[in-house]
């Protein structure tokens, strides 16, 4: 049987990700503040073209999920393909929207999806509040994310053939319910620099943009496939003091 409504605000949560039930104990006021905890360390904002039809994801309580992927432009006029979880409640997934676009606010959200002998991680957008623009944006402010976190692991700092500094970091961003997301990020420079530092626990608030690119997997010895990986360029990074 269904749980009603009352029940699910005060003993439980409904997994918008995957559409599964966590029973939760938690009191009503804990949990309306966790809710605006959690979007205080999770914001995106991306404006881009909808170059994707809606394809069905998964279905919570009656409220269906569907995927749909923008092009969202660079300063430099590159753009990354993003994709974005949005609900049929917020926009008709009837509708053919290819050419049209969109801004899309929302929270950056991983799923560990299992393929053949291993979990790959997945990443979207997740829209909480979606508005469709007349105009094509320039780029300027197209692409935004604010994070807040711990270190998963120690940060993989490195130099490239050119003498550019890197370094990788595994973001994990809570979400109430003892869920959390698993956001990789790039920093570049000085960036690099201080974030190779970072030790594992590290409490961290970073500012940056989504970017996608394209690697190949190599499936055998004679088998290829083209995939895309997201990622977080970070622009700023900051570590958290705790109180």
């Amino acid at each position: 049987m269904k749980p009603s409504a009352e029940y699910i605000k005060l003993c439980g949560v409904a997994d918008e990700d995957t559409g599964k039930y966590k029973k939760s104990f938690i009191g009503k006021g804990e949990l309306l503040f966790m809710a605006d905890k959690i979007i205080e360390n999770n914001q995106v904002t991306v404006i881009g073209e909808v170059v994707s039809e809606f394809t069905y994801s998964h279905e919570v309580f009656g409220e269906g999920f569907y995927m749909v992927e923008l092009l969202v432009k660079r300063l430099s006029n590159s753009c990354d393909r993003i994709p974005v979880m949005i609900s049929e409640r917020l926009i008709d997934v009837t509708q053919d929207c290819r050419g049209e676009y969109l801004m899309v606010s929302g929270q950056f959200r991983s799923y560990n999806r299992h393929e053949e002998t291993k979990n790959r991680l997945v990443l979207s957008v997740f829209a909480r509040e979606i508005e469709f623009i007349e105009e094509e944006p320039d780029g300027a402010r197209t692409n935004h994310i604010l994070l807040e976190g711990y270190m998963c692991k120690r940060p993989v700092y490195r130099k490239t053939p050119l003498g550019r500094e890197i370094a990788d970091i595994l973001l994990a961003v809570n979400r109430p319910y003892g869920k959390s997301d698993y956001i990789p990020c790039i920093c570049w420079g000085r960036n690099a620099r201080y974030a190779s530092n970072f030790d594992v626990g590290e409490h961290v608030r970073i500012f940056g943009r989504i970017q996608s690119r394209e690697y190949v997997k190599k499936l055998s010895e004679t088998q290829t496939e083209t995939r895309i990986a997201y990622e977080v360029s970070v622009s700023k990074l900051e570590c958290v003091e705790e109180f």
